[in-house]
């Protein structure tokens, strides 16, 4: 969400069977506006990463930033897999408008180069994964120099105000996971006193 309303998602997750059942998007779109005050919701039907068991959770393709900028994940390895999903996944998130009807700043981010575990199936490592603090994002990085220093780069244009750190998340993606998948449970008061 952008705190003003605003909520991005994937239609193959809240939309999935398992998770959902057969509720549909219009009854979805009802609730989160009576229970959290969202006023918009994107859906965004294309995008998918090798190896997340996630049904696409939005933290791994795209997220919403400070100033109506969303950054996402963009495959420029025309052989990569998943270069025709991000890209379909790119012209979507093109067509969306803020709350006051314009354009979002769009920043992408890289997608890293293929990690895969003991048994070869590709894990699904991306730089969106990233964490928001009060005063710092947490980038998880794979050592890959430039694609790391791309991210942290880009991170820095969407986030001037904040301090953003890099964190080896290559024990991470083993688990097909990263950053803000293993913090999604840790009470805020215990991240405003460390970071």
């Amino acid at each position: 969400v952008d705190g003003k309303g605003t909520m991005l998602t994937t239609s193959a997750c809240l939309l999935s069977l398992n998770r959902n059942g057969v509720v549909s998007k219009e009854a979805l779109c009802r609730y989160f506006k009576e229970t959290m005050g969202i006023s918009q919701v994107h859906f965004l039907d294309h995008g998918h990463l090798a190896g997340d068991h996630t049904d696409s959770h939005i933290d791994t393709l795209a997220r919403l930033a400070p100033d109506d900028t969303i950054l996402y994940v963009k495959s420029y390895d025309a052989a990569d897999e998943h270069t025709q999903e991000l890209n379909l996944m790119e012209e979507e998130l093109k067509a969306l408008r803020t709350a006051d009807g314009n354009p979002y700043n769009l920043i992408a981010l890289p997608l890293p180069d293929p990690i895969f575990d003991e048994d070869g199936e590709r894990l699904p490592a991306t730089y969106a994964n990233f964490l928001i603090t009060p005063r710092t994002v947490l980038l998880p990085v794979y050592g890959q120099p430039n694609n790391d220093r791309l991210a942290e780069q880009m991170l820095k244009v969407a986030f001037p105000t904040r301090d953003v750190l890099t964190v080896d998340c290559r024990a991470l993606i083993r688990q097909h996971g990263s950053l803000h998948c293993a913090t999604m449970q840790i009470p805020s008061s215990l991240f405003n006193r460390i970071v």
